[in-house]
């Protein structure tokens, strides 16, 4: 088109029209985008867990609360006009004094199809009979609390699993008077010292200000664990940045995490004849900016100049993907890895592609051993899309998850080989040589390490990982279970289509999930024998897009779907054998 100034409208790049426009949701609400918006920026902050509290008499602290999960993304793809609701949880209320013990959890909070779970309640003490209480997984993890007879388990956090980590596990406390600190968003929380008896502070939580700029509550800081409580003779531990609550060492309440950060509160005190309860965890809060991102406009001799130069932009598209390798094969006694499992959805960096036909390869299943008593490894085949590709899973080997040690003692293999950031897998379980009964490792899935044998059993396959990329949660890339020899039963294969250990019929890896393998074994067979082992899940590649983005597939046996509010005219790309993907 002609120009004042004698130019033409250059190639228009992906534009989002949202005015900059933020909303701070600090309520459960419902967002409609504007009608030009493309892209968002988004936090999302769940409510904290409660402080651990307890009985009276007592002369132990308690441990503070794990701070509300935390995800953000600066460049997440949605419709224009279309509704999104968001939910924003509530934080947990503190154990009370008497009789209970742990914190109580806080609620999930929720933009759209980003979910971030709530921060786990700390470790408490009840009575009748004395019992300690460990810290609760969560977003992030409660601290873990104790009392000298009884030492107790931190909360795990980032759980369950998602890449980026939504938080970091609470601290411990071993045999001392003093709680640990719930973890935060940036930072586990810390330990206890026994020698001064000196409680644990809650773990550090997020800054976001480098993604919505200032102004926002609590100066844009969240999911700061809550502190660890003591004796009166003690150091209380301070509440993380972020609207963590600092313990107690009297029996007045702790402080409770800041209304609005996922804040965890802090754990309870005491003065060695009266137990006090810990503080309430903070609510949380949801964020999203939507961008601004224009097109723009060169005079004809600038674009003559830069296409003879080979510098003129070309027309790109973002898109998300995830990329699913095939799960490894396993065998006598020691399980498959789960094929390597990477991602941009939801919140990592997308693909930017010029429009063109793109091959993509879905890696097969390694097979499964034959004659069954074989001990040749067949390792899964990678996927590959563009400049992505996820290696194939271990079998008696590393892989994008590694296998599981044998029944000689062997350690688990390695995962996430060759290394890639976010990691594409986890390690496989050991093995173990006690009697009676020898137990192979569990493989290693997308979302966990694999369980390792021991006196009781085979190691369990490694969990995989959900992802709503195709507009449902779907769990992919789980570890085969291992089994064991002469009267060690088969263990279960990790969800997301881990095949079960032998003697179990179902020993496969799920057809496109990734799954590994189950292992052989010889319960309920003679001397000398082995049941069979079983075969990895083939892989799968998904690509999702924006609406205006023209995509088709070949062969006809993939599929391209248009997805419902709210993610509206999104379309998805999904490949369960290997062929080529047409952009325009």
């Amino acid at each position: 088109m002609g120009s004042p100034n004698g130019g033409i409208v250059g190639v228009i790049n992906p534009t989002s029209f949202g005015k900059c426009t933020q909303t701070i949701a600090t309520a459960s609400t419902s967002l409609t985008t504007q009608p030009g918006t493309r892209i968002v920026s988004y936090a999302v902050v769940a409510g904290g867990g409660g402080g651990g509290s307890g009985p009276t008499p007592a002369d132990t602290g308690f441990s503070g609360g794990g701070a509300g999960g935390l995800r953000t993304c600066t460049s997440f793809s949605v419709c224009g006009a279309t509704p999104y609701s968001i939910t924003v949880g509530g934080g947990g209320a503190a154990g009370s004094a008497w009789p209970a013990g742990a914190g109580v959890s806080g609620s999930n909070s929720v933009f759209g199809p980003i979910t971030s779970t709530g921060g786990g309640g700390g470790g408490g003490r009840t009575s009748s009979p004395v019992t300690t209480n460990d810290g609760k997984p969560g977003g992030s993890g409660g601290g873990s609390s104790t009392y000298c007879a009884s030492p107790t388990g931190a909360g795990i956090g980032n759980s369950p699993p998602v890449s980026p980590p939504q938080g970091f596990p609470g601290g411990f406390s071993d045999c001392t008077r003093a709680g640990a600190g719930g973890g935060g968003a940036s930072a586990a929380g810390g330990n206890t010292f026994v020698a001064n008896q000196t409680a644990g502070a809650g773990g550090a939580g997020l800054d976001t200000t480098p993604i919505f700029g200032p102004g926002l509550p609590n100066s844009g800081v969240y999911a700061g664990g809550g502190g660890g409580g003591t004796r009166n003779d003690g150091t209380i531990g301070a509440g993380g940045t972020g609207g963590g609550g600092a313990g107690s060492n009297t029996p007045t309440a702790a402080t409770s995490g800041t209304t609005n950060t996922g804040g965890g509160g802090g754990g309870g005190g005491t003065t060695g004849a009266g137990g006090g309860p810990g503080g309430a965890g903070g609510s949380g809060i949801v964020i999203v900016k939507e961008l601004n991102k224009a097109s723009g406009s060169w005079p004809l001799s600038a674009q003559f100049k830069a296409r003879k130069q080979g510098t003129w932009p070309q027309l790109t598209f973002d898109l998300d993907y995830l990329v699913v390798a095939g799960g490894g094969a396993g065998t006598p006694f020691s399980a498959g890895g789960a094929g390597g499992y990477r991602t941009s959805f939801p919140g990592g960096t997308k693909l930017k592609l010029a429009g063109g036909s793109y091959p993509v390869v879905v890696g097969a299943g390694g097979s499964a051993p034959s004659p069954q008593t074989s001990v040749t490894p067949n390792p899964g085949s990678p996927s590959s899309f563009s400049t992505i590709t996820s290696a194939g899973g271990g079998s008696l080997s590393t892989g994008g998850s590694g296998a599981g040690g044998n029944i000689a003692g062997g350690s688990g293999y390695a995962g996430n080989t060759p290394p890639v950031s976010p990691p594409q897998g986890n390690p496989g379980g050991n093995g173990t040589s006690y009697q009676p009964g020898l137990y192979g490792g569990g493989g290693g899935g997308a979302g966990a390490a694999g369980g390792n044998g021991g006196p009781g059993g085979a190691g369990a396959g490694g969990a995989g990982l959900a992802n709503s990329i195709t507009g449902s949660p779907v769990t992919r890339a789980g570890g085969g279970g291992g089994s064991g020899y002469q009267g060690g039963g088969g263990a279960a294969g990790g969800s997301g289509g881990g095949g079960n250990g032998a003697p179990s019929p179902t020993i496969s890896g799920t057809v496109n999930t990734g799954g590994g393998g189950g292992a052989g074994g010889s319960t309920g067979c003679s001397s000398g024998c082995a049941r069979q082992s079983g075969g990895g899940g083939s892989g799968t590649v998904i690509v999702r897009a924006p609406g205006s983005v023209s995509i088709s597939t070949s062969p006809g046996t993939n599929t391209v779907t248009t997805l419902p509010a709210p993610a509206g005219g999104c379309k998805v790309a999904t490949f369960t054998v290997s062929g080529d993907l047409s952009i325009s």
